[in-house]
């Protein structure tokens, strides 16, 4: 299986995760946020056409396997299951997630968030997660918080999230890991 920076249909993505891994780490630093701390599940990407979805879909395809794809909020969203990770900061994420185009535009194609696993009490995740930011970083001009509970058609675990965003990078809150959700579904 071919790795993820040498697929053409995958190139504006090899090319954006250092832009990403930046603006990421600048977040972070901004929330006093140690990013070594957590367990990142997987990594998002988001487009504005169906066509660049299904080109990433392809590359993704080259270098991984389909895990799962669910309709959430009307549109596809795929999983994939990458054969060698990705270095994203300080870790190694092996699971890409690929939303399909929806009625929301981003200002940027390409790496937008990542999703890190709070083990718990799904009641509890939203206090559990601004346990670690203090409220001074939250206060920051720019900084949004939006507390959401995505679920596609089959889910049985509670996926509430807690997502926090500047508006170039998003950090996403789970109790639970999108492979533990995705097991879920089977059951």
């Amino acid at each position: 299986m071919t790795i993820f920076p040498a697929i053409a249909e995958l190139n504006d993505l090899a090319l954006d995760l250092p832009r990403f891994e930046l603006a990421l780490s600048q977040f972070a630093e901004k929330l006093h946020l140690d990013l070594s701390q957590f367990s990142a599940d997987h990594i998002s990407v988001r487009c504005h056409q169906n066509t660049t979805a299904e080109r990433w879909r392809q590359g993704l395809l080259q270098c991984g396997s389909l895990l799962s794809e669910a309709t959430i909020k009307g549109r596809p969203i795929c999983l994939f299951d990458l054969q060698q990770p990705l270095q994203v900061g300080p870790w190694l994420i092996d699971c890409v997630e690929l939303p399909y185009p929806g009625e929301k535009r981003y200002p940027h194609e390409g790496w937008e968030h990542v999703e890190l696993v709070l083990s718990g009490d799904p009641a509890s995740l939203y206090a559990r997660a601004l346990s670690h930011l203090p409220d001074e970083a939250l206060l920051a001009p720019g900084i949004k918080l939006k507390q959401s509970s995505p679920r596609g058609e089959s889910e049985r675990l509670p996926n509430p999230t807690l997502a926090i965003t500047d508006g170039s990078v998003t950090i996403k809150f789970h109790p639970y890991s999108i492979r533990d959700i995705v097991a879920s579904e089977q059951a």
